[in-house]
C-alpha cells in the first residue's frame, strides 16, 4: 500500500470544516491524499442526510466508491441510525460507518485498514520529517475559509434532525477560535466565514465562561467574538444568525467596518401558525420592526435567508402572509426549499400535507416575488464603486465578490474587461474597486476603477 487516502465531501460548510479536520490529521498521520479512485489504498465518503435529495447523492457516492475502488470508509450525518443501516444493506462490504464529527472512528479505520508508513515504513507520522501548514488542511480557496465556531444544536425544529445527528449546541473556546483565525490569516486568507448551527447561540452552553484573548478578557459569546475577529483587518461574514435580541448589538459593528454588514437568518416562514407548528422561535412583526432599525443604523447591511413553502397545513393564506412579509422585509438574498419530509422528524406526523403541485407553484410564486425584490436592491448600486475579492480569473475577464456575496450562494460580481485584469496581474484573494454598471435578479457587472 501507498498510504494514500481518496476522500469525497458532501453536504454543508459545516460538514466540510468536519473533512479539513480529518484531512488535517490524516496528514499530520502520514498519509497522502489521492485525487483519484486508482491512486487510492482507501476512499472516504462524508455524507450528508438533512433532506431526501441529500441522502440520494450521498448514497450514488458511495455506490460509485465501492464500484471504482472498493475500500470505502462512510462517516458524517447519514452514519448514525436507520441511515447507517441502509448504507450497511445496500453495500455490506463498506470497511466502517461513522456519524458526523467523529472524527476518532474515521482515522481509527483508515489505521486499521492502511497502517500509516514514514519513508515506506510502517508506524506512523514523524514530526520531524512531515511538515504541516499551521492552518492545517483546507478544502476552500486559499484566500477564503470557514471558521465552524460550535457544533450541535439547542432547538427542536419539526423539520430538521440535526440535533439527533449532532447533539446539543457545543462551543468552542474563543480563544481557541481566534487562534485559529488568526493562523488563517497568516496563511493569507481574506474572508472568515463564522459557522455552527446557531451563531446567535455561542456560548450559551458555557454560560458565556470569561476566557481570554492576547490579554483582554472576553466572554464566549456571539459579539464579543465579532469584536475580536474584527480586529484581524479581514472579511469577517456571520452565517445561521437566529434574530435573538442580542443580534441588535453586533450591527454597530458592521456599520463601522469591524465585520461585513452581512447576516445569514434563517426564518423560515412569517406565518405565526406555521412557525409555531416548526417550533421556531420569534416574532416576525417585531422582526420587520428591527429589520428597519438595524439597516437605519447600518443602511449597507445585506441580510440573506431561507423559507420553506409548502410545509404541512400551510394554507393559502399562511402562504400569502409569507409573501406580504417578503415584500416589506425587502430581504438582498433569499433561497426557498419545497418541504421535504425527512426520517425521524416530528413534522412528518403533522396533518393536512401540502400536495406536492401545490408546493411547486407556490416555490414559483416565491421565487418570482423575490426574484423582483432582488432586481430592485441590486440596481441601487448601479453607479456605486464596490470593494470586492476576486474569487476567479479567466479568458473573459475576472470575477470576485462584494460584501453582500458569499461564496457559492449568493451572486457574483463580473469584471468583462480582460486588458485591464491582465494589465493589473489580478489573482484570486485580490481585493479591487470597482464601479458597478449593470446588475440583474442575482448578480452585478462593472469595471476595474
Amino acid at each position: 500500500m501507498s498510504g494514500k487516502v481518496g476522500f469525497i465531501s458532501l453536504g454543508c460548510p459545516k460538514a466540510l470544516v468536519d473533512s479539513e479536520r480529518i484531512l488535517t490529521q490524516l496528514k499530520l498521520d502520514g498519509y497522502d491524499i489521492s485525487p483519484n479512485y486508482d491512486d487510492a489504498d482507501v476512499v472516504v465518503v462524508n455524507t450528508c442526510g438533512f433532506i431526501d435529495s441529500a441522502k440520494q447523492e450521498s448514497m450514488d457516492a458511495i455506490n460509485e466508491a465501492m464500484k471504482e475502488n472498493g475500500k470505502v470508509i462512510v462517516t458524517g450525518c447519514m452514519g448514525k441510525g436507520a441511515d447507517a443501516e441502509a448504507i450497511k444493506t445496500a453495500n455490506p462490504n463498506v470497511l466502517s460507518v461513522s456519524g458526523p464529527a467523529d472524527y476518532a472512528s474515521v482515522l481509527g479505520a483508515v489505521h486499521e485498514f492502511v497502517p500509516p508508513k514514514v519513508d515506506g515504513v510502517e508506524g506512523g507520522h514523524n514530526p520531524y520529517i512531515d511538515l504541516m501548514p499551521p492552518q492545517g488542511i483546507k478544502l476552500t480557496p486559499q484566500h477564503y475559509a470557514y471558521l465552524k465556531i460550535s457544533e450541535g444544536c439547542n432547538h427542536r425544529c419539526t423539520f430538521c434532525i440535526i440535533p439527533n445527528m449532532r447533539g446539543d449546541l457545543v462551543s468552542r473556546p474563543i480563544s481557541d477560535v481566534v487562534e485559529e483565525a488568526k493562523k488563517l490569516v497568516e496563511s493569507g486568507v481574506r474572508e472568515l466565514l463564522v459557522i455552527s448551527q446557531d451563531t446567535s447561540a455561542y456560548g450559551v452552553d458555557m454560560k458565556y465562561k470569561l476566557d481570554f484573548v492576547d490579554g483582554n478578557a472576553l466572554e464566549t459569546r456571539m459579539q464579543d467574538l465579532a469584536v475580536a475577529l474584527g480586529e484581524l483587518g479581514i472579511w469577517v461574514r456571520l452565517h445561521y444568525v437566529y434574530p435573538y435580541p442580542h443580534v441588535d448589538k453586533v450591527i454597530p459593528l458592521m456599520a463601522e467596518g469591524k465585520i461585513l454588514p452581512y447576516l445569514d437568518i434563517p426564518f423560515q416562514h412569517a406565518s405565526p401558525k406555521i412557525l409555531k407548528l416548526m417550533k421556531r422561535p420569534g416574532n416576525q412583526e417585531k422582526v420587520l420592526e428591527r429589520i428597519k432599525a438595524w439597516r437605519a443604523i447600518c443602511p449597507d447591511l445585506t441580510i440573506r435567508s431561507t423559507f420553506i413553502v409548502g410545509f404541512p397545513g400551510e394554507t393559502e393564506e399562511d402562504f400569502q402572509l409569507l409573501l406580504d412579509w417578503l415584500e416589506e422585509a425587502e430581504l438582498d438574498r433569499v433561497g426557498c426549499f419545497k418541504y421535504s419530509p425527512v426520517e425521524g422528524a416530528t413534522a412528518n406526523q403533522l396533518p393536512d400535507p401540502v400536495p406536492e403541485d401545490v408546493q411547486q407553484q407556490r416555490w414559483e410564486r416565491f421565487m418570482e416575488t423575490q426574484q423582483v425584490i432582488s432586481a430592485r436592491r441590486l440596481q441601487r448600486k448601479v453607479g456605486q464603486t464596490l470593494e470586492v475579492l476576486i474569487d476567479d480569473v479567466d479568458e473573459e475577464g475576472a470575477v470576485g465578490r462584494s460584501a453582500a456575496d458569499a461564496p457559492e450562494i449568493d451572486g457574483n460580481v463580473f469584471i468583462n474587461d480582460i486588458e485591464s485584469v491582465v494589465a493589473l496581474g489580478l489573482e484570486p484573494g485580490d481585493m479591487v474597486q470597482v464601479t458597478i454598471e449593470h446588475a440583474d435578479e442575482y448578480d452585478l457587472w462593472g469595471r476595474l476603477v
